[in-house]
């Protein structure tokens, strides 16, 4: 998918499913359970079982239909891989500049984690396309909400302690998207096969996206 379709998918959608499993078979059993809930971007965490086969599986197997990308990248080399592997965005929890460098090479969306003004900053400044506020469940919408204050220019997304209950809050304070991981798909739901219940936290999630960002 080409970089401006990829950036608007993520911006409109407003919500990336963080899916983490211990085989292949459930992530991408969860992916289905996600996209029939309206949730179109997922990350496949490089902590998963043979991440890069599973992007290279899913990404082939959905075409644009569903926006795979790769989560908990700490360095270019990682990134560089999961991109040949067909990753179409990259999220980081910290920030690594030669990450955003090769993202940038390949024309590729990439969230970098930072938290504080300055880090948040810099990563803006390195080419950050969102920064990621990681973990947000420190501020909460609050801090989110001081953070535009002197930084309305930076795209930001909440990522750790992101709830049903308070994700509309974080849009009203600012952000522009929220990684949403054990909230939405767990390991217990995956193991039970309970994937009705995922389509339906999907639809919550969703839900509560779209009145936040009316504001």
């Amino acid at each position: 998918m080409e970089y401006q379709k990829a950036m608007d998918l993520i911006l409109k959608t407003g919500i990336v499913a963080i899916i983490r499993a211990q085989r292949s078979e459930q992530l991408l059993a969860a992916a289905d359970a996600v996209l029939a809930g309206g949730v179109q971007a997922i990350e496949v965490t490089m902590t998963t079982p043979d991440a890069l086969d599973v992007i290279k599986q899913a990404t082939e197997r959905y075409g644009n239909e569903v926006l795979f990308g790769v989560g908990s990248v700490l360095d270019g080399e990682t990134a560089r891989s999961a991109l040949l592997a067909g990753a179409q965005f990259v999220v980081c929890p910290t920030l690594n500049i030669e990450t955003i460098e090769v993202c940038k090479r390949y024309s590729v969306p990439v969230m970098p984690g930072a938290y504080t003004p300055t880090e948040i900053l810099t990563a803006w400044e390195a080419g950050a396309d969102i920064v990621k506020v990681f973990p947000a469940s420190v501020g909460g919408p609050a801090y989110i909400k001081a953070l535009k204050g002197p930084l309305p220019q930076v795209r930001l997304a909440a990522v750790g302690g992101v709830k049903v209950e308070n994700t509309a809050d974080f849009f009203r304070a600012g952000v522009s998207v929220v990684g949403v991981g054990g909230e939405l798909v767990n390991q217990a739901l995956l193991d039970e096969k309970d994937f009705t219940t995922i389509t339906q936290r999907a639809k919550q999630f969703r839900d509560q996206v779209q009145l936040g960002q009316k504001g």
